[in-house]
C-alpha cells in the first residue's frame, strides 16, 4: 500500500491512502486547530473551546469523511501537539479513535531567533503543522518526539514525586517556624523534635518573657501543618519500603527495583526514584541514556572559538539530580575507603585530637595523597 503526502497528491488510484494532518495548540481557554488535506494547498484553522475533546473528534471525523467522499480513497489522520500542562490524556484519546498522534518536545521545535519574535497561537499551530509535514517527508532532526508512558508507568511515578513535594513543604514549614522564633532571639528551637508543641510553651524571649500571643498562635498553626506533612511522608515511605522489601509486590517495576536495591549503597529511595524516572524504559545505547537525563555534552565551536559548555541539562531533571547525588555518595565512600587503605598512618594520626586547623590540614593532605596514588 502506497502512502501519499498531502503536499504532492497525484491522480486518484484505487487502494491508495491519503493523509490529513492536524496540529493542535492547547490551552485552558481555547484549542487552535490547524489542518491540511489533499483537497487544498492552504492550511485551514478552527478554534474550539478548551478541553472539548469530543468536539475535536467530531471535527476530525467531518474532515475525514469529506476527504474520503471527494477522493474516493481511504484516509489516514495524523495529528500532533506539544507536551505540556495537559499531559498525555489527549494522546490516549486520539490513539483510541485510530488517530496516529505525536507528542512533541516544545524545546526541540525551530523558532525565529530574532530579539522580539512574533508569537501567536495561529503562528505556532502553522509552524507545528509544517514541522509535521517535514517529519513525514523523512527530513531528519525536525523535532524530538516524546515517548508517551503507559498509564501504569505514569502512575508509578506518583509515589516518589509526591514525597519530594512533601519534603519541600516540610522544609518550608521548618524554616518559617525558625524564622518566627529568630524574631524573638530564639535560635535553639527545633520543630522536628518530639513534643515540639509542648516545648513551645517553655520558650522565652531574650527579655525572659513569654512569646507574644499572636506569634505563638501562628507558630502553633505552623506546627500543626508540619505534623500533618511529616505524617504523610511517613505513610509514603512505608509504602515505598513495602515495595522494596516484599518479593511478591504487584508494583509494575517491582522486579527492577529489587534488582537495583541489591547493589551496594543503593537504598529504597534511590532504587524507587531511579527505576521510576529512568530505568522503567529501554535505551539502545549510552548516548540515548545521557541525552534522556541531560548528561550529554554541549560543545561550542565557531571559527577559532571552541570550548565545552558542560552537560546539556536538557532532560529528566529528577533522574539527573538523583544520579549526581548517588555519584557524590559513591565518591565519598570510595575516597574514604581508599584513604584508609593507602594511608593507614595518616588515619591513625588523624584519630588523635588536634587543634581545629591542624586537624583539617592533616585530613586534607592525607586525602589528597590517597587520591593521587590511586
Amino acid at each position: 500500500m502506497t502512502v501519499l503526502t498531502v503536499t504532492n497528491l497525484p491522480a486518484a488510484m484505487h487502494g491508495e491512502t491519503v493523509r490529513c494532518l492536524f496540529a493542535i495548540e492547547l490551552s485552558r481557554m481555547s484549542w487552535v486547530i490547524a489542518f491540511n488535506t489533499p483537497l487544498s494547498e492552504k492550511i485551514s484553522r478552527r478554534t474550539l473551546i478548551g478541553c472539548k475533546w469530543k468536539r475535536l473528534l467530531e471535527l476530525i471525523e467531518e474532515v475525514r469523511a469529506r476527504v474520503s467522499r471527494e477522493t474516493g480513497r481511504a484516509v489516514e489522520v495524523i495529528s500532533c501537539y506539544e507536551a505540556g500542562y495537559d499531559g498525555f490524556w489527549l494522546h490516549r484519546q486520539l490513539s483510541t479513535h485510530g488517530i496516529r498522534n505525536y507528542v512533541i518536545d516544545p524545546a526541540s521545535l525551530q523558532v525565529d531567533r530574532r530579539a522580539r519574535r512574533v508569537k501567536t497561537d495561529r503562528i505556532d499551530t502553522e509552524r507545528l503543522l509544517r514541522s509535521l509535514m517535514a517529519h513525514l517527508r523523512g527530513e531528519p532532526k525536525v523535532w524530538s518526539v516524546v515517548r508517551v508512558p503507559s498509564v501504569a508507568e505514569e502512575d508509578a511515578r506518583r509515589l516518589h514525586r509526591e514525597r519530594d513535594r512533601l519534603v519541600c513543604e516540610r522544609v518550608q514549614h521548618v524554616n518559617r517556624i525558625k524564622g518566627l522564633c529568630a524574631l524573638q532571639g530564639i535560635y535553639d528551637y527545633n520543630p522536628l523534635r518530639p513534643q515540639a508543641m509542648a516545648g513551645l510553651e517553655q520558650l522565652r524571649t531574650t527579655q525572659g518573657g513569654a512569646l507574644p500571643p499572636r506569634l505563638k498562635s501562628e507558630i502553633k498553626r505552623e506546627l500543626q501543618r508540619l505534623e500533618l506533612v511529616v505524617e504523610m511522608i511517613a505513610t509514603l515511605e512505608a509504602e515505598r519500603n513495602a515495595i522494596v522489601e516484599d518479593e511478591a509486590s504487584t508494583h509494575i517495576n517491582a522486579k527492577k527495583i529489587h534488582n537495583l536495591h541489591k547493589l551496594k549503597a543503593i537504598g529504597p529511595e534511590f532504587a524507587v526514584v531511579l527505576v521510576g524516572e529512568i530505568f522503567h524504559r529501554d535505551f539502545n545505547n549510552r548516548r540515548q541514556l545521557a541525552s534522556y537525563v541531560g548528561f550529554a555534552p554541549s560543545p561550542f565551536q565557531s571559527g577559532n572559538v571552541a570550548h565545552d559548555q558542560g552537560i546539556s541539562k536538557a532532560g529528566n531533571r529528577k533522574g539527573r539530580t538523583t544520579g549526581i547525588e548517588l555519584a557524590w555518595l559513591w565518591l565519598s565512600l570510595s575516597t574514604r575507603q581508599r584513604f584508609e587503605r593507602l594511608v593507614p598512618d595518616a588515619c591513625r594520626d588523624h584519630e588523635r585530637p588536634h587543634p581545629p586547623h591542624r586537624h583539617r590540614g592533616v585530613g586534607a593532605q592525607a586525602a589528597g595523597g590517597a587520591l593521587a596514588l590511586s
